[in-house]
């Protein structure tokens, strides 16, 4: 692996997602504008905000960050320029690092961006720490970009590649006890929802946002996203392959 080539690989994805005001704006904006909605919808029933607010901090960005980059990713393979990429004497580590640190710097900036947003311009109050619900947010961020890089591989098309948004995403979303908690579901569906990943992404939120202690619980929490994150990077790392000889 070479530093030098994963910092170029990064800087042209980097470069390309620059020249893209629209992504840009799904980026930075749409989130924000998404926890200003849900701010004003439920603005006359007191503590609601303070409830749902925390996770979607990490949900929105997860969602955002899954479908850009599952889509930029098969478009770098359906129009070939992964493949000459790989031609090229470069490792696999060095293009999939490279595109991961691209596309982390991305979900960094739009998860802190909310994050900002909801706690100084919202007035989003939380009893947890704020600089950890900020993180956590990260994470999520992170954890969606590493899916959309790993499930890319599983569609022809950029029509495919939405649809895992949601065959993939909105089942998680639901089972992960944002909307009916855990433990009033049927046991089929909480051992369901034990395997998903996003259901530890949004335990996490709910215990640094309700001041809970962080450790135990969340610790495991943290540890199930990060190790998700990690797998589905190898596993994107895997379908990094030529499909002419």
């Amino acid at each position: 692996m070479s530093a030098r080539a994963t910092g170029a690989v990064a800087a042209r994805v980097l470069a390309q997602l620059r020249r893209d005001p629209r992504t840009i704006a799904l980026v930075v904006i749409v989130p924000c504008v998404l926890m200003a909605l849900i701010k004003y919808l439920f603005e006359d029933q007191p503590g609601t905000f303070e409830r749902i607010g925390p996770p979607m901090l990490g949900m929105f960005p997860l969602i955002i960050m899954f479908l850009i980059t599952s889509i930029t990713m098969l478009r770098e393979r359906t129009t070939g320029t992964l493949e000459r990429l790989l031609t090229m004497p470069l490792a696999k580590l060095d293009l999939l690092v490279g595109y991961g640190l691209a596309f982390a710097a991305v979900a960094a900036l739009q998860a802190l961006v909310t994050s900002a947003f909801a706690y100084v311009l919202l007035d989003l109050e939380t009893e947890g720490s704020a600089v950890a619900v900020g993180a956590l947010a990260v994470a999520n961020a992170l954890l969606g970009m590493s899916l959309g890089l790993f499930l890319s591989a599983f569609a022809r098309t950029e029509f495919q590649a939405v649809q895992f948004m949601p065959a993939f995403i909105l089942p998680q979303i639901l089972l992960c006890g944002l909307f009916v908690p855990r433990e009033q579901m049927s046991d089929a569906l909480d051992l369901l929802a034990g395997a998903l990943p996003l259901t530890y992404a949004y335990d996490a939120l709910a215990r640094a946002s309700g001041g809970e202690s962080l450790s135990g619980r969340f610790a495991l929490d943290v540890a199930v996203v990060a190790g998700v994150t990690v797998l589905s990077l190898a596993l994107g790392a895997a379908t990094l392959r030529r499909r002419t000889p």
